[in-house]
């Protein structure tokens, strides 16, 4: 069975007033005490975020309960002291981010300017195990058309700077700013997509290789397909989800891509449009259908996910917990949806963060 690891960026905030607060550098000095932590957290580009990793899981239960476990150790280093975590895409409350001080983080200032300083946004990326490079880019072309209902599973950023955006992923517009970020062309071999890569970093555009911000990618560190489309959720139980349904498109689409099937064509611009449609409206409204690239209500698009992966998901066991997951999604709401009903309720972006942050916390079922 193909293992699974998880990645998010979290939100450090006073916990009174709900604003960010740059002290990553003294909760990774705090974490860094404790040996059973040593690699778990690492800085993010703004002193404001604080990024872990979980280990890859072949059980999707253990890897909710590290998750889980892993929130809350950020959570108590942090209220050492005097901050917050909180699982949320972008700052709900207006905030002048501070770019961390290494080489790379100042070169990307000096280079991206006003993009830079703009992107305190947090996500969550899934890596899924792959046996060859080979297989990770038959992989990477064949679930592009998919990766936007992930993002409209996950969307959990609606407001930006003390305003609404209109947005339910807000984080992934200020995302694709960099040049690099978003869907791609097919690749067709491992060979192309290096080669494609190389040719990116030689422009001088971008610093290196991993600055390749694809929406799928091949990690650079791990053998894995890591798919970054996602907004970090505000429940645990949702981050398992994402992973879920990510290990289902992965085997799916290593299964066609061994049965000689060809990868759909769909262009990078209707691509794109996809990704705007699941930014734009989230759950609550229509998305664009991955096989079609026509509205549908996000319902059937999400249950047509479901329906694409739904023999691998039963293979490993995850088939029913995944259509509950989604089910209570599409129910309750995502984190946008929460997000805006506190807001709504309250009047108070204070609010919204405050409870947030005890979302964060408390490792919901979805």
């Amino acid at each position: 069975m193909r293992t699974v690891g998880v990645e998010e960026e979290l939100l450090l905030v006073d916990p009174e007033t709900g604003e960010p607060r740059a002290m990553s550098a003294a909760v990774l000095a705090r974490a860094e005490r404790d040996e059973a932590e040593e690699g778990v957290f690492e800085k993010e580009l703004h002193d404001q975020m604080l990024e872990f990793a979980t280990h890859p899981q072949s059980g999707m239960a253990e890897l909710g309960e590290e998750i889980v476990r892993i929130r809350a150790e950020a959570a108590r280093h942090a209220g050492e002291i005097g901050c917050a975590v909180a699982a949320l895409a972008t700052s709900p409350l207006p905030v002048l981010p501070s770019v961390g001080m290494n080489r790379r983080y100042q070169w990307m200032a000096e280079h991206y300017g006003i993009a830079t300083r703009e992107q305190l946004v947090c996500g969550c990326h899934v890596h899924v195990s792959v046996d060859s490079d080979d297989e990770g880019v038959a992989v990477v072309d064949r679930i592009r058309p998919w990766l936007s209902v992930l993002l409209a599973l996950s969307a959990n950023s609606p407001f930006w700077q003390g305003n609404e955006s209109g947005y339910s992923s807000y984080r992934s517009r200020v995302w694709e700013r960099w040049p690099s970020a978003g869907p791609t062309e097919l690749f067709g071999s491992a060979e192309r997509y290096h080669r494609r890569v190389a040719d990116m970093v030689a422009t001088g555009t971008i610093l290196d290789d991993g600055m390749i911000y694809f929406d799928a990618r091949l990690s650079a560190r791990y053998p894995t397909v890591e798919i970054r489309v996602a907004d970090v959720c505000l429940h645990a139980g949702t981050a398992v989800l994402l992973a879920t349904l990510a290990r289902g498109l992965v085997e799916t689409a290593a299964r066609s891509w061994k049965a000689g099937e060809e990868p759909v064509d769909h262009s990078v611009s209707l691509l794109r449009l996809a990704g705007w449609q699941a930014s734009r409206s989230g759950l609550t409204g229509e998305l664009l259908h991955p096989a079609t690239m026509r509205r549908a209500p996000a319902e059937t698009v999400v249950n047509a996910l479901l329906d694409h992966v739904s023999d691998a998901l039963a293979d490993s066991g995850d088939l029913e917990r995944a259509r509950e997951g989604c089910a209570a999604l599409l129910r309750d709401g995502n984190g946008a949806r929460i997000q805006r009903e506190v807001w709504e309720r309250t009047g108070s972006l204070r609010e919204v963060v405050t409870a947030c942050v005890s979302h964060t916390q408390a490792g919901g079922a979805h």
